[in-house]
C-alpha cells in the first residue's frame, strides 16, 4: 500500500532549526514530485516547498525563502525540509505531499508531524 511518513517534527525554541523527513513507499517515487504543505491552528494548508521528481528544480514560499532547504534522494525514497531560523510563524502540523508528473497525476498524503516553535 501507499505509504508517506513524515518524522522530525517537535518542540524548538525561536531561531532554532529542525530537519524533517518523509519516508515513501508503495508508489513510483521517482515519477512524482514532492511538496511540504503545512497548517496552523484556524488557517488554511499552504504549500511551503516543493521539488521536481529529479529534484532538478526546488520552489518555496516567500515566508520560508532563505530558511528552508527541500531535497531528495531518490534512492532512498525520501524527501527532507531542513528549516532554519525558525519563527514561531512556522508552527503548524507539516504534511509530505506526493504528486505524480505523468498523466494520471496521482495525489498522496502522509499523515502530519507537528512542530512547534516557542518564543
Amino acid at each position: 500500500q501507499v505509504q508517506l511518513v513524515e518524522s522530525g517534527g517537535g518542540l524548538v525554541q525561536s531561531g532554532g532549526s529542525l530537519r524533517l523527513s518523509c519516508a515513501a513507499s508503495g508508489f513510483t517515487f521517482s515519477d512524482y514530485a514532492m511538496n511540504w504543505y503545512r497548517q496552523a491552528p484556524g488557517k488554511e494548508r499552504e504549500l511551503v516547498a516543493s521539488i521536481t521528481s529529479a529534484g532538478s528544480n526546488t520552489n518555496y514560499a516567500n515566508s520560508v525563502k532563505g530558511r528552508f532547504t527541500i531535497s531528495r534522494d531518490n534512492a532512498k525514497n525520501t524527501v527532507s525540509l531542513q528549516m532554519n531560523t525558525l519563527k514561531p510563524e512556522d508552527t503548524a502540523v507539516y504534511f509530505c505531499n506526493a504528486h505524480e508528473e505523468k498523466w494520471m497525476r496521482r495525489n498522496y498524503w502522509g499523515q502530519g508531524t507537528r512542530v512547534t516553535v516557542s518564543s
